[in-house]
C-alpha cells in the first residue's frame, strides 16, 4: 500500500497536480519515497521545472540534498533544465556548488551541457569551478574515461555562446585535457551537432585563443584528420597554417588526411594538403581515386608524383614469436619517424602499462623494440634512463637500445621481450625452472646494486623473458641510488625477492601482493627443497652477514648430486672420519660446533633404516676376515713389512669399521663412508638405498642447511660448491 501511494505521488507530480501531491501527503504519503531509479517527488517536481510544486515539498520535508540512482541531486537537475530559481533555492538549503553525480557531472557541467547559459552564469558568479574535471571511479578510470570539463562539453555539443561565455568571460583553460588526453579542440571536430557552420566555428574560435593542434583521440586521429572526415575546407587550412601540425600522421587504420580526403572525392582539401607537403607514396591513393572515378583527383595525385602502383617493402621477419604479427604491421604501415624510431601508440601496439605511460611496440633503427613512453622531464622519466645508461653492459638487465624525444615525450627503446614472469608462471604449459629464474634475478639484482642502484619495485611483471628463454630484469623507474653506508635500499630489494622465492616455489599457493614480510617464512611444507627454501627466504628477509653475492651459493641452488658431494666432503675432514669422533676429537674446532647442544641429530641411528646401519657393521666382519688370510698368507714377510701392513689395516678398519654414535658428525662420517663403499654392499641395501644422494637427502632433509650455515658461520667455506648457474 505504501509503495502503491510513493507512485501515486510521483505520478500526481508528474502531471503537475497540485491538488492531488496536497490530497496525497495528508493520507501520509512518503515525500522522500524513492520509485524507478529513485526518483522522488522533489527530483521530478525540479525536471519539471514547477517552482510552486518544488516549495511545496520542501515545506512538507522533502530532502533536499537526496540523490537518484546515478547520484544526480536536484541542484544538478535544476543545471540541466537551467533554473536559476531553483538553484538559488538548492544552494541556501546546503547544496555543494560543485557537488557531482556518481558521472562526475555537476551543476555547471550541466548547464554547459544542455545550453543552458544563464544558470552557467549564475553558478559561475556562485563559484562555481570553471576547470573541474569530472571525477569518476577507478574502473572507468582505468578505461581512460571521465575528466571532461564543462568547455569539453559545450564544444562537442557544438553550443558557440557558451563556449565563447567559458573563454572570455570565465577563462576556462582551452587545452586541459580528459582521461583521454583530449582537449575541447578535439571534441569540437568530432561535434555531435548536424551543423557544419557551427561545429566549424566554435573549432575557429578554440584554434584563435590557442588550443593546441596536436592532441590525438582515441582512434589517434588528430584535429587534421577529423577537420577533413568533417569535410570543412576552411578549418583544414587553418590547420594548415600552424607549424605544429603533422600533416602526415596517421590515425589508428593507418590513414592519413590526404588518404581520408581521396576517399571523400574531395578535391578542393587533397589540394590544400599536397600544396603543404603531404606524401602521396603511402597508401593506394591512385587507385581509390580511379574506382571512385574522380579523373581530377587522379590527376592530382599524378602531379604529385603519386604512383598506381604503391612501393614494396623488402621482406621482413620478426624475431619475436608473441608480437610477430603487430611487428610486421607496424612495418609496413606508413608512420611518421620520431628520429630512428617507428612507434603506433595505438592500444593494438600497446604491450604494457606503466604509472606514467605506455609501453609499444616499436621499430628503432628497423629494430623490433619495447617503447616505455614517459612524460619528458617527469623524475620516473629521468631516473629510468640515467639507471638504463649507466646498466648498459650488464647482462641481466634489459638493454636500452636508444632514445628519442617529441611534443613533451622521452622513448627509452628496450630489447624486446615475449612476457613477463606472472605470465609465464601462471601459463599451465610452462615448466617452472625455479633454481634458473630466481639465480638469474639473483644475479640482476647483484649487478644493479654494483652499479649503484636499489631496484625498490621488484615484482614478477618487471621480470621479461625474451624469444630465447632468458631472464632480464626491468622498470628501472623507481630506482634509487645507492649511498655510502645505504643499507635500507638494499634491505627492500633483499626481501622482494625472499617474496619472489616463495612465489616461484609455492606456484599457484600464493598471490605475490599478498604476502606479508612476517608470513615470508611460512612456504608451504610440500614444496621441494622445504628447507632450504624457507632458509634462503630467511636470509633475504634478515641478511645478518649475508650479501647476494653469498646467497648465490646457497644450498637452494644445489642440485642434489652436488648436496650429497658436500655432505661426503664434510664427512671427509681429517677430525671427523677417525673413530669415536666426538669424545676423541675434543679439541677440533669444526667437532665441537657441529655437535653443539641440542644436536638436532641426537637421534639419527633411530631414523635410518636399520639394514642400511647394520650393514656397515658387517663390512666390519668381512673386512676382518679378509684382513686374516691376507696377515696369513704374509708370514714369510720381515717383521717390517707385517707392521706396514697390520698399521694400514687398522687404519682402515676404523676408517670403515666401528659403531656410530647419534651426534652429527658421526652422521656425516656414515654418509661419507656409506658413499665410499656403496658398490661393496649387497644387493638389499642397495635395493634399500637406490641411488644414496637421493636416499639420504631425503632422510635427513634438515642436514643440509644445518651444517651450511654452521660452517657458513665459521668461514668454514672450503667445501662450499662454486655454482654458476643452476641446470
Amino acid at each position: 500500500m505504501a509503495a502503491n501511494r510513493s507512485s501515486q505521488l510521483n505520478n500526481a507530480v508528474k502531471s503537475l497536480s497540485i491538488e492531488r501531491v496536497q490530497h496525497l501527503l495528508k493520507e501520509g504519503a512518503d515525500v522522500n519515497a524513492k520509485v524507478d531509479h529513485g526518483w522522488t517527488p522533489l527530483l521530478t517536481a525540479v525536471q519539471a521545472y514547477n517552482e510552486e510544486m518544488v516549495q511545496l515539498l520542501l515545506d512538507h520535508g522533502a530532502e533536499p540534498c537526496l540523490r537518484k540512482a546515478n547520484g544526480a541531486t536536484p541542484l544538478i537537475l535544476a543545471g540541466i533544465v537551467g533554473n536559476v530559481k531553483l538553484l538559488e533555492l538548492f544552494l541556501s538549503k546546503g547544496s555543494d556548488i560543485n557537488e557531482c553525480d556518481d558521472n562526475g557531472f555537476t551543476a555547471f557541467m550541466e548547464a554547459a551541457w544542455y545550453d543552458k547559459e544563464e544558470a552557467l552564469r549564475y553558478l559561475y558568479e556562485k563559484g562555481a569551478d570553471v576547470n573541474l574535471r569530472r571525477v569518476v571511479n577507478q574502473e572507468k578510470r582505468t578505461l581512460n574515461k571521465g575528466g571532461k570539463t564543462a568547455l569539453m562539453d559545450a564544444a562537442s555539443r557544438g553550443h558557440l555562446s557558451i563556449v565563447k561565455a567559458l573563454v572570455e568571460d570565465m577563462k576556462a583553460d582551452v587545452n586541459i585535457c580528459d582521461n583521454w588526453n583530449k582537449n575541447a579542440l578535439l571534441y569540437a571536430c568530432s561535434s555531435e551537432s548536424d551543423d557544419l557552420k557551427t561545429r566549424e566555428s566554435v573549432a575557429h574560435f578554440l584554434l584563435e585563443h590557442g588550443a593546441d593542434v596536436t592532441r590525438r583521440n582515441e582512434k589517434d586521429k588528430t584535429t587534421l584528420i577529423l577537420a577533413t572526415e568533417m569535410k570543412s575546407q576552411s578549418l583544414v587550412k587553418a590547420l594548415l597554417e600552424k607549424e605544429e601540425i603533422d600533416i602526415n600522421y596517421t590515425d589508428a587504420t593507418g590513414k592519413t588526411a590526404l588518404t581520408i580526403a581521396v576517399e571523400n572525392n574531395n578535391v578542393e582539401i587533397a589540394q590544400l594538403l599536397c600544396e603543404k607537403g603531404a606524401r602521396t607514396d603511402t597508401g593506394d591513393l591512385i587507385n581509390i581515386a580511379t574506382r571512385n572515378y574522380n579523373n581530377k583527383m587522379s590527376a592530382l595525385l599524378r602531379q604529385y608524383d603519386a604512383m598506381a602502383i604503391p612501393k614494396e617493402l623488402p621482406d621482413w621477419t620478426p624475431t619475436s614469436k608473441r608480437w610477430g604479427e603487430q611487428l610486421k604491421k607496424l612495418y609496413t604501415m606508413y608512420r611518421p619517424m620520431i628520429g630512428k624510431l617507428k612507434i603506433f601508440t595505438d592500444p593494438n601496439y600497446k604491450i604494457g602499462n606503466t604509472s606514467q605511460g605506455g609501453i609499444y611496440l616499436g621499430l628503432y633503427d628497423e629494430k623490433e623494440v619495447a617503447v616505455k613512453r614517459f612524460l619528458a622531464c617527469t623524475k620516473s622519466a629521468e631516473q629510468e634512463k640515467k639507471c638504463l645508461e649507466k646498466c648498459h653492459a650488464r647482462n641481466n638487465l634489459v638493454m636500452l637500445l636508444g632514445t628519442e624525444d617529441d611534443k613533451g615525450c622521452l622513448y627509452l627503446c628496450l630489447s624486446l621481450c615475449e612476457k613477463n614472469l606472472e605470465e609465464y608462471v601462471s601459463a599451465p604449459e610452462n615448466e617452472i625452472s625455479c633454481k634458473r629464474i630466481l639465480y638469474t634475478i639473483f644475479e640482476a639484482v647483484e649487478e644493479l646494486h654494483a652499479s649503484g642502484f636499489g631496484h625498490q619495485d621488484l615484482h614478477p611483471r618487471n621480470i621479461l623473458i625474451d624469444a630465447d628463454g632468458k631472464i632480464h630484469l626491468a622498470d628501472f623507474d623507481k630506482t634509487e641510488e645507492l649511498t655510502e653506508g645505504e643499507s635500507n635500499l638494499i634491505r627492500k630489494d633483499m626481501e622482494a625477492l625472499g617474496r619472489l622465492v616463495l612465489y616461484l616455489t609455492a606456484k599457484d599457493k600464493v598471490i605475490f601482493e599478498e604476502t606479508d614480510i612476517k608470513d615470508l617464512v611460512m612456504c608451504p611444507d610440500n614444496v621441494n627443497y622445504y628447507e632450504e627454501t624457507v632458509d634462503l627466504i630467511k636470509n633475504l628477509v634478515s641478511p645478518v652477514g649475508r650479501t647476494l653475492g653469498n646467497l648465490k651459493q646457497h644450498p637452494f641452488f644445489w642440485s642434489t648430486p652436488i648436496r650429497y658431494r658436500f655432505l661426503r666432503d664434510v664427512g671427509n675432514e681429517e677430525d671427523i672420519k677417525v673413530r669415536n669422533t666426538k669424545h676423541e676429537n675434543k679439541q677440533s674446532k669444526i667437532v665441537k660446533i657441529l655437535n653443539h647442544d641440542p644436536d638436532p641429530f641426537h637421534d639419527w641411528t633411530k631414523e635410518i633404516d636399520k639394514q642400511v646401519l647394520d650393514s656397515m657393521d658387517r663390512s666390519k666382519n668381512k673386512k676382518k676376515n679378509k684382513n686374516k688370510n691376507e696377515n696369513r698368507n704374509e708370514t714369510n714377510n720381515t717383521n717390517d713389512k707385517k707392521n706396514k701392513n697390520r698399521n694400514e689395516n687398522e687404519t682402515e678398519t676404523r676408517s670403515v669399521n666401528e659403531s656410530y654414535e647419534n651426534c652429527t658428525t658421526d652422521l656425516l662420517k656414515f654418509i661419507r663412508n656409506m658413499g665410499e663403499h656403496f658398490e661393496e654392499k649387497d644387493e638389499k641395501v642397495k635395493e634399500i638405498i637406490k641411488e644414496p644422494a637421493e636416499y639420504f637427502t631425503k632422510c635427513f632433509p634438515k642436514l643440509i642447511v644445518h651444517v651450511y650455515n654452521i660452517l657458513h658461520g665459521i668461514n668454514h667455506t672450503k667445501h662450499f660448491p662454486k655454482i654458476q648457474t643452476p641446470p
